[in-house]
């Protein structure tokens, strides 16, 4: 079975972008993606940006293209019609020097005060990072005055092995009435390592993205690069894929489940959680030699050893259903989490949420289902319930319990559908697409939607690869859920939400 085909990239001038944007949203689609691009000279030597626009079905998709001049780029904004397009613009601002015109909201997002104005770090002729200097101020933080008004800055350093961040909370008494997030600290220029590599040695690069996410970012990648080369693959190899999907989905989400008891003193149920986490690890060691199952998902195929034990899954599963239990069974747990960071459904469906933060404010979005893959097909029955009217800690603890479950039910059921006498590494063929091609990679990670967009020049090495974690949506939502919320709960809030710095900082 071969990849779903899709058009190339419209291309539109100015004054039909807007038009078509709105028609699309109208439609359902919804901005997955936004991308830069700094062409060299025998591809026309211009600026240009791509926009991807999916809805939920059998895998449809629409790409636009618009070309800038490069000695004074500017472009439409979105921002009107989409949030997520908004951010998408101020970041290609940012990263490219291509302005957005009419944007709202025209503040800088990823650069800091220490670039200097006209440095944009993925324009081909970019150059080293300049020295560091105060060349451009602080960054203009929303200031919130009145009786009893307070600040409180926390990070960007944190304790712990997490990424940096600088939250700013807006605070009477205990109260937070606005809070700020500033993210952006370790801009990687990780999107410009790929440039140049071959297809196979890229899977190295995106398996790194968020080391979280081996399998989602990894897969997400080779399924664009399979999009854009035309491969045909072994419906095993789909199925074996989609099993390490949710290896990866379990081990994160008991792991969350853990922490959140933590987070409101319950620490025996985390020592518990993380009992259980080890188990997991070990048995994606089993499966794949390494614990974060790095080096399974290859370009046109999977390698592993052995199948995952259906009856050792059970045995975890309901080993998770049991400290979910005794979690919820308690009333100062149960007390914390209810009414806590309460996202709701239009706060969600506005920003675009994505994953398990989107499901707990009862927006149904789940790329496992709305973007099936050939040779791949869930049971419609797996697709989870949501919780339309709360989008609070309790919501997004129960999400994640109901995932681990709903996620061992899917892999005895691909595992099933599997030859266990197959060769261990389950692979593809190739078509004879020529030329300089793109495609996209779409995924349900853990933590929501992955997509990856390339583009391959025509020797089949890499020239463009983009990626959007979950994170880029879901990281506006937070300080929105911390409204009329105490400062001591936002460990918890943030907790729930659990959001990738290293996804969202490329």
């Amino acid at each position: 079975m071969t990849s779903t085909h899709h058009p190339g990239p419209v291309e539109l001038s100015a004054g039909e972008l807007i038009p078509t944007a709105q028609s699309l949203l109208g439609q359902g689609y919804r901005i997955a993606l936004m991308a830069g691009h700094d062409d060299p000279a025998e591809r026309g030597g211009t600026l240009r940006v791509v926009y991807v626009f999916t809805r939920a079905g059998t895998d449809q998709r629409v790409e636009l293209t618009l070309r800038c001049d490069p000695a004074d780029p500017h472009l439409p904004s979105l921002a009107g019609l989409s949030f997520p397009a908004g951010r998408f613009e101020r970041e290609i601002r940012d990263l490219f020097g291509i302005v957005p015109d009419g944007h709202p909201m025209p503040s800088r997002l990823v650069r800091h005060f220490h670039w200097p104005r006209g440095w944009h770090p993925m324009r081909r002729d970019a150059g080293p990072p300049p020295p560091f200097g105060d060349v451009d101020g602080p960054y203009p933080f929303r200031t919130v005055e009145g009786p009893g008004v307070y600040e409180i800055p926390v990070g960007p350093v944190h304790a712990g092995m997490i990424g940096p961040g600088h939250f700013r909370f807006s605070v009477v008494g205990e109260t937070v009435l606005n809070l700020k997030a500033r993210l952006w600290f370790v801009h990687r220029g990780l999107e410009k390592l790929f440039a140049g590599r071959a297809v196979a040695a890229g899977v190295e690069l995106a398996e790194r993205v968020s080391g979280d996410t081996t399998v989602g970012h990894a897969l997400a990648y080779v399924r664009a690069v399979e999009d854009a080369s035309g491969v045909t693959l072994d419906p095993a190899a789909q199925r074996i894929r989609a099993i390490l999907l949710e290896l990866e989905r379990l081990y994160n989400h008991i792991g969350d489940i853990g922490a959140l008891a933590n987070d409101v003193g319950h620490g025996i149920l985390n020592n518990h959680a993380l009992r259980i986490r080890e188990r997991l690890l070990r048995i994606n060691d089993a499966v794949t030699g390494h614990r974060l199952m790095r080096g399974a998902i290859v370009v046109g195929g999977v390698r592993v050893r052995v199948l995952p034990d259906a009856g050792e899954l059970a045995a975890v599963a309901a080993d998770c259903a049991e400290v979910v239990d005794l979690a919820l069974g308690h009333s100062v747990v149960r007390d914390r989490f209810t009414g806590t960071a309460m996202l709701s459904h239009r706060q969600a469906v506005d920003l675009g949420t994505l994953g398990y933060v989107a499901r707990a404010s009862g927006v149904a979005v789940d790329a496992r289902f709305d973007h099936p893959v050939p040779g791949l097909v869930y049971d419609p029955a797996e697709r989870l319930s949501t919780h339309p009217t709360d989008g609070d800690v309790a919501s997004r603890f129960l999400v994640r319990a109901q995932e681990i479950q709903s996620s061992v039910r899917m892999i005895a059921a691909l595992a099933g559908q599997v030859d266990t006498t197959a060769p261990r590494e389950v692979g593809g063929s190739t078509s004879s697409a020529a030329g300089v091609r793109a495609g996209v990679g779409i995924v349900e990670g853990w933590r929501g939607t992955i997509v990856h967009r390339v583009e391959l020049d025509a020797d089949g090495r890499l020239t463009r690869v983009r990626i959007v974690d979950p994170s880029f949506f879901n990281w506006p939502a937070l300080p929105l859920a911390m409204a009329d919320t105490i400062v001591p709960d936002f460990p918890l809030a943030n907790k729930s939400f659990n959001l990738s710095y290293a996804g969202n900082d490329l």
